[in-house]
């Protein structure tokens, strides 16, 4: 529509009304049969996009971000040609689970409705410009005054493909870096806790009687599957690194692991391969509770 695309000193606004003439709540259709009435609901629909322009700039906002809207347009073309008049910059078709990101970057609270636009809610920043950015363009802020404690990162690939496994990657590394937060240890991977734990409950269950006895070696035993897992994920021989595995933590060396670059057993710790505390104990928590869960259903009944 004209608008500006380069806005310095911004006053930014987020906004999640509707700049458009509003609908009824049931559907109905108006029949409009003389010229003078076609022209009298153009004028009443100028005057009631022109009453939240005039609003919008008089809280000395600048820079506009619409959220997207499903129930009717959220912005029209009328309106941003007045918006573009009134030299706002706009940015529009903004999703709803963006909504809090952006605020807490930018600053700015989300307002409901026009009357709430205030200059209290409005964010700042010392520049919002659209750039180009390969074929498409973005719009970028920086000299953000309050900015939040949040971070962007774009992501651009070839292809729907690519970006959706570089999307997984980031992901991946979001949520190592969340476990350590949560929880700041790392241990050592390559199935060398798994290992360990193993050896130190088998021992542990020679010296209980009974149904502990064999509930504890049970245990133990099940977590033989993650490196006998992780040495056929590798193309390894698993019952022999499984074996490996048990004479050496069975010697001491508690750090021992699969190597899967290597192919064979080394120390976790010397090539600094580690994990988060969290990972670990997340998993085993996790897998105990669905065989406790398992353990309570008395009988099957088949439905067809």
């Amino acid at each position: 529509a004209g608008g500006p695309i380069r806005m310095e000193k911004a006053k930014i606004g987020l906004v999640q009304f509707c700049i458009s003439p509003p609908k009824s709540d049931l559907e109905n259709n108006v029949v409009v049969s003389d010229y003078t009435q076609m022209d009298r609901v153009y004028k009443e629909e100028r005057n009631y996009i022109l009453g939240i322009v005039k609003k919008i700039r008089a809280s000395g906002c600048n820079v506009l971000l619409i959220q997207k809207s499903i129930l009717r347009d959220a912005v029209t073309d009328l309106a941003l040609h007045y918006l573009a008049k009134a030299k706002i910059m706009v940015v529009r078709d903004i999703e709803r689970s963006e909504i809090e990101f952006i605020s807490k970057t930018l600053g700015c609270l989300p307002i409901a409705h026009v009357d709430h636009m205030k200059p209290e809610k409005l964010g700042s920043a010392e520049l919002v410009e659209e750039v180009p950015c390969g074929q498409g363009r973005i719009v970028k802020v920086t000299g953000i005054a309050n900015k939040g404690r949040t971070t962007t990162v774009l992501l651009r690939g070839s292809n729907k493909l690519v970006m959706e496994e570089a999307d997984r990657s980031l992901h991946d590394a979001l949520c190592v870096i969340r476990c350590l937060v949560t929880k700041r240890f790392l241990i050592t991977g390559g199935s060398s806790p798994e290992t360990e734990v193993f050896y130190q409950l088998s021992a542990w269950a020679k010296s209980l009687l009974g149904m502990d006895s064999y509930c504890v070696k049970a245990f133990a035993e099940a977590l033989e599957v993650v490196p006998y897992t992780l040495a056929e994920n590798a193309g390894l021989n698993p019952i022999q690194m499984v074996t490996e595995l048990r004479n050496m933590h069975a010697k001491g060396d508690k750090y021992a692991g699969i190597n899967v670059k290597k192919g064979g057993i080394s120390n976790m710790a010397e090539d600094n391969v580690l994990q988060p505390l969290l990972v670990t104990t997340s998993a085993l928590t996790l897998a105990t509770e669905t065989v406790r869960m398992i353990l309570k259903i008395d009988d099957i009944v088949p439905v067809r």
